[in-house]
């Protein structure tokens, strides 16, 4: 069959996709060029940076969009334990990078790397290449669910050790959620969930930050000038933003009151400058995705597609939840980005790869159709 353009490709996902990275590229820079003036004496530090991954990123979705998702399946074991290895090569003094305490990304050149980023799409890969296989005793947690689960737990371990509780739970929750669309009993999903809720509270009370992070924001004004002061500042920001917000530019927070305004916290400078309106632009453009990916994923006949396309999409999901939840109040601070609008060169590509490979399974949804569609007619002719 010959390749269409205009007919294969899921223009509804891909326009969505980078409406919001665009939109992101411009919050980055008007959230960011105070702090990089103060930092490096120019506005613009920040936003060359991400624009640069920027373009790098739309190159790989454009390339990834044009491969075959079934090609990933022979290589999801090869780029797991990729990924699994650079996890521990950030961990080395000498090779990883330290900053504010925690050990997550290397740098090469100009870009800085953060392996936990690659080690998300590198699991739901193998995931969903694993399962696909085990559909037919997928019921037996010992045979069918439990192997994969131990190399899940493997990295769950070394990203506590960068340490990253936010990512390490997001990583646990998409592997629950595959195993459960894989089709396991549920009995076994209770009891995957409780050891995983176990494992979280376990890590979470292992030291004092850490459970001061998920217990300042329930009071952030019990301690302001310390534990609460960032989530006291994205309050400021949104109620300052009202319904239509300040108007773009004119944030006040972003003016070295809020801490790092254009990363895990963009959100609060969203509001404020924008107001209820542009929180709902972004909302309602991953609610777009949301629904898009989960159509692509239902819609796949191929075990290991449809698997993939959900591991993608929730992976997505679950970040938001956890970012809009943090500005919000409404979950403890947990540093994960928003995906596609907060600044970060990693989260950016693989976000956008990730997207890509999601709009390569709605592609050969597209063609499938379209060829049962000729040959009913054939059939009927």
């Amino acid at each position: 069959m010959k390749y269409s353009f205009s007919k294969d490709n899921d223009w509804f996902l891909i326009v969505t996709t980078f409406l919001l990275a665009g939109f992101g590229l411009l919050m980055v820079f008007s959230s960011s060029y105070v702090q990089s003036i103060e930092m490096y004496g120019t506005p613009y530090f920040f936003i060359k940076r991400q624009f640069m991954w920027f373009v790098l990123a739309a190159f790989a979705f454009l390339f990834v969009m044009h491969v075959p998702y079934r090609f990933y399946k022979k290589l999801s074991p090869f780029i797991f334990l990729v990924s699994v290895i650079a996890l521990i090569l950030v961990l080395i003094p000498q090779i990883g990078v330290n900053i504010n305490g925690a050990q997550r990304w290397i740098d090469i050149g100009p870009l800085n790397i953060q392996p936990s980023e690659f080690v998300k799409i590198g699991m739901i890969m193998y995931l969903a290449q694993v399962y696909s296989q085990k559909q037919a005793y997928i019921d037996q947690f010992i045979r069918g669910v439990m192997p994969p689960l131990v190399l899940v737990g493997i990295v769950f371990g070394l990203i506590m050790m960068q340490p990253d509780l936010g990512t390490a739970t997001s990583i646990l929750m998409v592997t629950l959620l595959i195993v459960f669309f894989s089709g396991a009993k549920w009995r076994h999903l209770i009891g995957l969930g409780t050891v995983g809720a176990s494992m979280f509270v376990a890590f979470a009370v292992s030291a004092p930050y850490r459970v001061e992070r998920l217990t300042s924001y329930r009071d952030p004004f019990a301690d302001p000038y310390d534990t609460g002061h960032q989530l006291i500042q994205a309050y400021i920001a949104i109620a300052h933003g009202g319904i239509s917000g300040k108007g773009l530019g004119q944030s006040v927070q972003k003016l070295l009151y809020l801490p790092e305004p254009h990363t895990d916290f963009i959100l609060a400078i969203v509001s404020e400058e924008l107001g209820l309106f542009g929180v709902l632009f972004v909302i309602g453009c991953y609610c777009l995705i949301l629904f898009r990916g989960v159509s692509i994923g239902a819609r796949c006949k191929n075990p290991f597609g449809s698997l993939l396309a959900f591991g993608i999409v929730f992976q997505i999901a679950i970040q938001v939840v956890f970012n809009v939840g943090a500005v919000s109040g409404l979950l403890p601070i947990t540093g994960i980005p928003l995906p596609l609008v907060s600044n970060g060169g990693s989260s950016l590509l693989i976000t956008l790869c990730s997207l890509a490979i999601l709009a390569n399974i709605s592609r050969y949804n597209i063609r499938q159709k379209r060829q049962n569609a000729g040959k009913e007619e054939q059939l009927t002719a």
